[in-house]
């Protein structure tokens, strides 16, 4: 009799992962397959559970004795007695796989972010690092701040031009097979963003995604060559703007709650925007009894920018749900400081959207997230939470991420977790942004493991 992956198998397995007993859960998995019964969905599913196993064995990748070596040169003999201290805490990320302490890939650089003790005493040490992205920014809104300009207006145009190149690791996926390949590409909706121009791609058969794909991408595919690196890329050129609200002059009124842009932008969005008892309880207590729009998602921006310092983050793939994640340890990247405000805002009543691609400061160009909050008669108002409140005197200067945005973005999602264009046949590797990329053959996923990319800017 043919075995049936039921619900019951299903959360069966997803326990056993969940709790990291990754040899138990591979040999049940390994079984299972071996079952003739099995149609193309159940061996699919129980793939991805074995896929899932290395997606996170990937990201907790030292071991106990990696880390030590890595701190001994700045705490010595006593680095196990801080370590146990830090793991308590969540400054030192870990989790057991089959039995035994495994920590984030990034753990130790993020002991150093989340730990003043840690911090100081590598300071101690070293010579301190100048945040030059910091600067540049202080800098740069000073600028923008000193400029008199009407709310909302689109100010200081930057034109970049930039190649995207994505290279498949060389017999990832078997000669003559075809790899599928989705790169990240300029949204045009957007006021912030215009003048999108495609220079080139590689291969040159390609499909530009419609504009109204909230998560827009550019498609090509290609043999690959044994022995060969497949490579991937498209030049574009866009001009982006800075556009800035003071809060001051920000004359919002009474929400139309009967709207669809309102019940869209205030509702759940399970399984990352939940509005739990934990979210809810700390929304309310943060924000109290005030109802001005604008002065909650300042305390709600203060509120993160205190308690939820910036840090290296786990692959979102692996996280069930990301504000309760960053919740249970304290620390997060810019996407997860993002979802965490995004789902306390919209709690409140107060619509918030993803949004997403890449910072494009000079020296600086990454991949990022943030969002837009909207206030009713007045619209759209960016905000990035990550950026946080800058080391200035000048309240304007210290508060203009709040409810403005630099001139230094590239806009490649308005939404979070959207399918792609052409669809995807394999589960995403990145399943809730779009920045890096996606690829596939025949065969399944191509992981990050299994390629690379680079963004190249030139400033016009």
């Amino acid at each position: 009799m043919g075995c049936n992956v039921s619900n019951k198998g299903k959360a069966n397995l997803a326990f056993l992962i969940d709790t990291g007993e990754f040899t138990i859960a591979g040999q049940i998995i390994g079984e299972k397959l071996l079952d003739g019964d099995l149609n193309e969905k159940q061996k699919n599913d129980l793939l991805f559970q074995k896929d899932m196993m290395s997606r996170i064995e990937r990201e907790y990748a030292l071991t106990e004795a990696d880390v030590l070596e890595r701190l001994m040169p700045y705490f010595s003999d006593s680095t196990t007695i801080y370590m146990a201290k830090w793991e308590k805490e969540k400054s030192l990320e870990y989790r057991l796989i089959n039995g035994q302490k495994r920590f984030f890939k990034n753990a130790v650089p993020n002991l150093f972010r989340l730990n003043e003790f840690a911090k100081n005493r590598k300071e101690e040490i070293s010579e301190k690092t100048i945040d030059s992205l910091k600067s540049f920014c202080v800098s740069h809104t000073l600028q923008l701040i000193s400029e008199r300009t009407e709310n909302g207006e689109l100010v200081n145009p930057v034109e970049c031009t930039m190649t995207y190149t994505i290279s498949v690791k060389a017999d990832a996926v078997p000669a003559g097979e075809i790899i599928r390949c989705w790169m990240p590409y300029p949204k045009e909706s957007n006021a912030r963003q215009t003048n999108v121009n495609l220079l080139s791609v590689f291969p040159e058969k390609c499909i530009v995604a419609p504009d109204s794909f909230a998560q827009r991408s550019i498609y090509c595919e290609q043999l690959a060559e044994a022995g060969l690196e497949t490579k991937f890329s498209v030049k574009f050129r866009t001009k982006t703007y800075a556009q800035i609200y003071d809060p001051a002059n920000m004359n919002c009124v009474v929400y139309d709650t009967a709207s669809v842009l309102y019940q869209k932008n205030t509702s759940e969005r399970p399984s990352q925007i939940i509005f739990s008892d934990r979210i809810k309880n700390l929304a309310d207590e943060i924000c109290g009894g005030e109802k001005n729009p604008v002065k909650q998602v300042s305390l709600l921006y203060d509120w993160i920018n205190s308690n939820i310092p910036w840090a290296s983050a786990l692959e979102y793939s692996i996280v069930p749900n990301i504000p309760e994640y960053v919740l249970e340890n304290w620390h997060g990247d810019c996407g997860m400081q993002t979802l965490l405000f995004l789902t306390m805002a919209r709690y409140r009543g107060i619509p918030v959207k993803w949004q997403s691609g890449w910072m494009l400061h000079p020296g600086e160009v990454n991949l990022h997230d943030w969002c837009e909050v909207y206030y009713e008669g007045i619209g759209w108002v960016p905000l990035d939470q990550s950026f946080g409140l800058q080391e200035s005197k000048n309240d304007k200067v210290r508060n203009f991420y709040k409810t403005s945005i630099d001139s230094y973005r590239l806009i490649v999602n308005e939404d979070f977790s959207q399918d792609l264009f052409p669809s995807k046949i394999w589960p995403r590797s990145e399943p809730v942004d779009f920045q890096r990329g996606e690829l596939e053959w025949k065969g399944g996923n191509l992981y990050f493991g299994d390629w690379t990319y680079k963004m190249e800017v030139t400033y016009n």
